[in-house]
């Protein structure tokens, strides 16, 4: 197992220091029913919270398996120093001002090298860390309250932030929560790593990770590989933003990608699906907890009222879920159970003449169980008043999981008419008790989200100075000789410009050399004749200008761009292109590098896709030609990595015959 493993399922635990917080360590490790031995360490006290206290670490009757150490900054390194001499598991680090606190303290850096450099191979958490509490061994190494219960098997929760930690485990939800975890700092242990050892615990069926930022992108991926090999989902609830290069705001590419696009596509690539808030993420969990990965996104629901199917059809417009059409089968049995007098459709109205009949309920909820939903939900309101008279959708949500054994959930609109009590009672028998319409619906969007094959392993980012931006020529150039498709030209001078197009063929596009947005200047030209082309350039101004044939009319136009992100790699962004680029905003990113399958399937989800694919009767693009562009622009990044900060084509002309890049945009560290 993992070295974490000791550390995580301890057997005896040692609390350093004698302030209230660890009195609270003592405390909370006792009520929450931790049999082993505790052994608190403080020079002057002869007990703390009702435990021997023992003078020195090195008095212990033996190495512990974890250590709080709940002393001060430069005690604290003194403490792990002797842990790991003296062999203990590993050690909570609960002090502040370090790493996190440079921006006052020009010692805290130094500090947390100190602090590394003392704990060797010790696994520590931290610092400025909470610790954790284990709900499967009854351990917790938590410094205040929790909510948490102890379980047999149930969920992981893994947060940078301590205090969001504290409220997760107040859930009142019905979430088993297995472990509860809070990284801190994360200076040597960090969060990717501590949900790898967590995943050899087969009592473990899913993790949820609250992340500020990825860190170590290999450790990552790591984790993803070993998540889908052991068959445990993983979601994250991602907050934050990356250092994206700000600096690269001359392109369309880094307005478009935005800060969190690197984040986004990380997560898509590693099949990490992302909750946008605590409860969906909550909700999600408990989904995965009983169903683990759905198959599909397929949802059908059934409810008593014209006005809840409604409603739940419309709070999932705009989601990644869809809702069957009901099958003969269906409709003869719901036909059977309901009478003539129901309008079958999915959403299901049921209407309320069936209520209290726990067997006709059983019998019409079950006839919406298909293959073609992956999960069926019937919207309950559990009244706070006296919910006795709703016992009979408890009992048919239970039955008809025991019948058919498919995903079924029974979802409150609003999550406190999802009274705890029942929750519990339809989570052990299976069924999925949602608290929320809003959380179920983000919930099963994303338990459905596909498992799509593992990617290769993201291109490092690298130079963060890419400041020398080449001309369009000479990025076209540096394209073009990995085999990017561009318009035959030439840079030369409005003097010399009518000479210079002698064996070029008409008509031309005329531009400005050394403008960042040459069409905010009026420096494009288009469709120029060569009797004109003098004139013209004259005209825009600049000292150089590039003459190009023009490319013509295309299917579509099209952006391919890269940026840099110091946090995720590289960026590859797709979208829409031309002038309206930004205003449009249709776009998708990935990172590099990204297969051609993915490409073709990022493509596929942009609102354009039509186009490309020949819209009305026209024309398909040549998809081909599109993706091998994208696939030369990969190249050029990849083997410019070292020191290219941005690259982008836009537009790309997309025609039945071909793909051209009309304007070009390369950002490197100069050499």
């Amino acid at each position: 197992m993992h070295v974490l493993a000791r550390a995580l399922h301890p057997a005896s635990i040692a609390v350093i220091g004698g302030g209230a917080w660890c009195v609270a360590v003592i405390e909370q490790a006792r009520k929450f029913g931790f049999q082993g031995p505790i052994w608190p360490v403080h020079p002057k006290a002869d007990q703390i919270a009702g435990e021997r206290a023992f003078a020195t670490l090195e008095s212990l009757p033996a190495a512990p398996d974890v250590a709080f150490v709940g002393i001060n900054r430069h005690s604290t390194i003194e403490a792990v120093l002797a842990l790991a001499q003296m062999g203990a598991g590993g050690a909570v680090c609960f002090a502040s001002g370090f790493t996190e606190a440079r921006a006052e303290d020009e010692q805290a850096a130094d500090l947390q090298d100190q602090l590394l450099a003392a704990a060797g191979d010790m696994p520590i958490l931290g610092p400025n860390c909470y610790g954790f509490v284990n709900a499967l061994d009854r351990a917790a190494i938590w410094p205040d309250q929790h909510g948490m219960t102890p379980v047999d098997r149930g969920v992981a929760v893994l947060t940078q932030s301590s205090n969001i930690a504290i409220n997760m485990t107040m859930q009142r939800r019905a979430l088993p929560l297995a472990f509860m975890l809070t990284c801190g700092n994360q200076a040597q242990t960090y969060q990717a790593e501590i949900a790898a050892s967590l995943l050899d615990d087969d009592r473990i069926t899913a993790i949820g990770v609250h992340i500020e930022g990825f860190g170590d992108l290999r450790k990552w991926e790591a984790l993803a590989h070993k998540a889908r090999d052991r068959g445990v989902p993983i979601v994250a609830l991602k907050m934050g933003r990356s250092a994206h290069a700000q600096a690269a705001t001359i392109s369309h590419t880094a307005s478009l990608a935005g800060d969190d696009a690197g984040a986004q596509a990380f997560l898509d690539r590693l099949g990490i699906a992302r909750l946008n808030d605590i409860p969906s993420f909550l909700e999600c969990l408990k989904l995965l907890h009983v169903t683990g990965r759905l198959d599909g996104n397929g949802l059908g629901t059934i409810s008593c009222s014209g006005g809840e199917a409604s409603l739940t059809a419309d709070m999932a417009e705009g989601r990644n879920l869809h809702f069957p059409p009901l099958n003969t089968i269906q409709k003869a049995d719901l036909r059977a159970a309901l009478g003539p007098m129901v309008a079958l459709a999915n959403p299901l109205d049921y209407h309320t003449y069936i209520w209290r009949d726990t067997q006709v309920m059983t019998q019409a909820w079950t006839a919406m169980m298909a293959p073609e939903q992956a999960v069926t939900m019937a919207i309950v309101d559990y009244p706070h008043t006296d919910a006795t008279d709703w016992d009979c959708a408890t009992q048919a949500a239970l039955n008809c999981v025991a019948r058919i054994g498919r995903p079924f959930a029974v979802t409150a609109t609003l999550p406190e008419l999802m009274p705890e009590s029942v929750a519990r009672r339809l989570l052990e028998g299976g069924v999925v008790p949602f608290a929320g319409l809003h959380e179920a619906l983000a919930a099963v969007e994303a338990a459905a989200r596909p498992a799509h094959p593992m990617a290769d392993p993201v291109l490092l980012p690298t130079r963060p100075d890419a400041d020398c931006v080449l001309t369009e020529a000479e990025a076209k150039q540096a394209l073009a000789e990995f085999g990017v498709r561009v318009p035959q030209s030439v840079v030369t001078t409005a003097i010399l410009a009518r000479g210079a197009v002698t064996h070029m063929t008409g008509p031309f596009a005329v531009k400005g050399v050394g403008l960042a947005h040459k069409s905010d200047h009026g420096a494009v030209r288009l469709n120029i004749c060569a009797d004109t082309v003098v004139e013209v350039a004259m005209d825009i101004g600049t000292d150089e200008i590039l003459i190009e044939e023009m490319a013509g009319d295309g299917i579509a136009e099209l952006l391919v761009g890269v940026t840099c992100d110091p946090a995720h790699g590289f960026v590859l962004t797709l979208g829409a292109g031309g002038v309206l680029t930004e205003i449009l905003r249709d776009t998708v990113s990935l990172l590099i590098p990204a297969s051609r399958t993915a490409v073709r399937r990022a493509l596929g989800g942009l609102a354009c896709a039509p186009l490309l694919a020949g819209y009305r009767g026209k024309p398909a693009a040549d998809m081909d030609a599109i993706l091998d562009t994208v696939e030369a622009v990969q190249a050029y990044v990849i083997a410019n990595a070292a020191d290219v900060g941005e690259v982008e084509i836009n537009p790309l002309i997309c025609a039945p015959d071909g793909a051209v890049a009309v304007d070009a945009l390369i950002r490197k560290a100069q050499s």
